[in-house]
């Protein structure tokens, strides 16, 4: 079965479309909920690989639905 629950250990995960292309990167995890940053600078994923990131206005919730595969470095988004 598919993991549609993140953890804090999720968090500076880059996220990436169904053609292997980054569109962001996860800087925050609440309640299971992972939350991307779609433009991160080197700085915002230094600080969300060690934990020191928070969300912001350009952070987004990340949609289980859309989520095709999570891996220990990457979440692979479906085709839509």
């Amino acid at each position: 079965m598919q993991q549609t629950r993140f953890s804090e250990s999720d968090e500076g995960k880059k996220v990436v479309n169904a053609n292997g292309d980054t569109v962001g990167r996860i800087v925050e995890v609440r309640s299971g909920t992972a939350y991307v940053d779609p433009d991160p600078s080197i700085a915002d994923t230094l600080l969300s690989k060690l934990g020191w990131a928070e969300m912001d206005e350009d952070t987004y919730p990340l949609r289980a639905d859309r989520i095709s595969a999570i891996t220990d470095d990457e979440v692979r988004l479906e085709r839509f």
